[in-house]
């Protein structure tokens, strides 16, 4: 699959290194998510073992960009319930944000549930991830609930919002 820039793909082993490198070793992206920073080699090379037998039974891929091939992040989603579909996750190593990737992730996101039947797509987010908020407002999303979680790296609380919108009748993201 892909989107002007980049390609949705399943990891293979090799790519263990850009995932290090771009992604697993950065505290930026994972501040958000809910994994922890991959500190050595060695554990980025299990980090790839484990996301290859979790890829193989998700709707989960590995992010390249075109130019060059680099795995630069990751992105998922899943079927709720017959039609609703939601984003499981999009990451980016952040040497690789502000360049609209986001936006043809989600574009890509929405379009795969689209095909696979799909009226509905929803994504989640934390309230203090202010990029993420932007992108999925600009698309159209509308804000449906809010709860309260805790991150259990750090036992800290955190407010968790969700927004869905109508995969027909509204505009692409602009």
């Amino acid at each position: 699959m892909e989107t002007r820039d980049l390609i949705l793909d399943k990891a293979r082993f090799e790519d263990w290194e850009d995932m290090y490198r771009n992604v697993w070793s950065r505290p930026e992206p994972a501040q958000y998510m809910l994994w922890q920073v991959t500190a050595s080699e060695e554990e980025a090379k299990a980090r790839m073992e484990r996301t290859i037998a979790w890829q193989s039974g998700h709707d989960v891929w590995l992010v390249r960009e075109k130019a060059g091939g680099q795995a630069i992040g990751w992105a998922g989603l899943a079927e709720l319930s017959p039609g609703v579909w939601q984003e499981t996750s999009i990451a980016l190593g952040p040497d690789y944000v502000g360049r609209g990737y986001g936006r043809q992730l989600l574009e890509l996101l929405m379009e795969i549930a689209r095909e696979r039947g799909g009226t509905e797509f929803r994504c989640s987010v934390r309230a203090e991830n202010a990029a993420s908020k932007a992108l999925i407002a600009a698309c159209g999303f509308t804000l449906t609930a809010t709860g309260s979680c805790i991150d259990q790296r750090n036992n800290r609380a955190y407010t968790l919002e969700l927004y869905a919108r109508q995969l027909y009748g509204q505009a692409p993201c602009p």
